[in-house]
């Protein structure tokens, strides 16, 4: 059951009246995390810009969607593990792929490293060592797409914490 009621250009105050607007003009219709977002400008703002700028990574889309899973099956977000295995299918990531980044890991030694990486941001980042550095440079990754695991791993952690906050999981509908 949604613990935050979902908001619309109507009923939204402020910037995030302006967001809403904004978005529905463009999109035609938000989900539900979005127009939860609302009660908070700076956190509906925030998502929105990272979201963005995340959209121009450098990081394969087919690697970032496997990272989202490995951390959303940490975190416990479904609305946003299902979201994340469906993009992945529809990116061609086969079902063994999916399953094996649902446990942090790929047949590929390249995205293996690259989501254990991605795990140690999430869960300790003071543990990342300069040879797991040097290492997903050798499996062929730029200092960018690196970098760009800290923005994949950021978004996954504001999207899960804020759906597991605001009560919204699959098959819910926020309130209005």
């Amino acid at each position: 059951m949604p613990r935050l009621t979902r908001l619309t250009p109507d009923t939204a105050v402020g910037a995030s009246r302006d967001l809403l607007a904004d978005l529905v003009s463009r999109h035609g219709r938000i989900g539900d995390m979005v127009s939860t977002m609302a009660h908070s400008p700076a956190v509906l703002g925030g998502y929105l810009q990272l979201s963005r700028a995340m959209g121009r990574a450098k990081l394969d889309r087919r690697i970032s969607e496997r990272i989202s899973i490995a951390v959303q099956a940490l975190q416990g977000c479904g609305l946003c593990l299902d979201a994340h295995v469906s993009a992945a299918r529809s990116l061609g990531v086969d079902e063994e792929e999916i399953e094996r980044a649902h446990a942090g890991t790929s047949a590929d030694p390249a995205i293996a490293a690259i989501i254990a990486v991605a795990l140690q941001v999430y869960r300790e980042p003071t543990s990342i060592a300069d040879e797991q550095v040097t290492a997903l440079r050798e499996h062929g990754y730029s200092d960018r797409a690196i970098a760009d695991v800290v923005g994949v791993v950021a978004l996954n952690v504001l999207t899960g914490a804020f759906n597991l906050l605001a009560g919204l999981t699959l098959g819910s509908e926020a309130g209005a």
